[in-house]
């Protein structure tokens, strides 16, 4: 049974992707149902990352979004959890009138010295919408039964 969306029609906008590196580094969807593709690490040699450095990453991928979408990078979650590897502007957004390399900030929060060989997956990168909401400035807000409760107020 075919479900109908909102914006069916243009949820696959197309992404145009210039990559510097050999087809085999070429960002890509690991399953038919992933949300994220894979960006690799764009090295020459091994990149040792110790406990608690940060290192930036580039991917060799530049890319051009349609205008209304944005690239979100995001952790793997298993380097995440066996390395202690993770992006610490995440998730990162590349925005679509960005034209540069797409490069990944990496932290080791483990324990060991982490490395990072040439041509491994080391983020995802996911495209999403992204409008531009309208801001209208005002002296006062709308009541709501959250109120201003955060930062775990929900979970009382």
């Amino acid at each position: 049974m075919k479900q109908n969306y909102p914006d069916a029609e243009d949820a696959n906008e197309p992404v145009t992707v210039l990559y510097t590196g050999s087809r085999e580094m070429r960002p890509e969807y690991a399953s038919p149902h992933a949300a994220g593709a894979d960006l690799k690490a764009a090295l020459e040699t091994v990149l040792p990352v110790a406990p608690g450095e940060r290192v930036m990453v580039p991917t060799g991928v530049y890319m051009a979004l349609p205008q209304g979408w944005e690239g979100q990078v995001r952790p793997r979650s298993g380097l995440a959890w066996k390395q202690g590897l993770t992006l610490l502007n995440s998730p990162g957004t590349i925005d679509a009138d960005y034209r540069g390399e797409v490069k990944i900030i990496l932290i080791n929060l483990g324990h060991e010295t982490v490395s990072i060989e040439p041509g491994q997956r080391i983020a995802q990168l996911v495209i999403a919408r992204a409008p531009q909401a309208e801001f209208q400035y005002t002296g006062s807000l709308s009541d709501s039964l959250r109120g201003s409760g955060g930062f775990g107020s929900t979970g009382k």
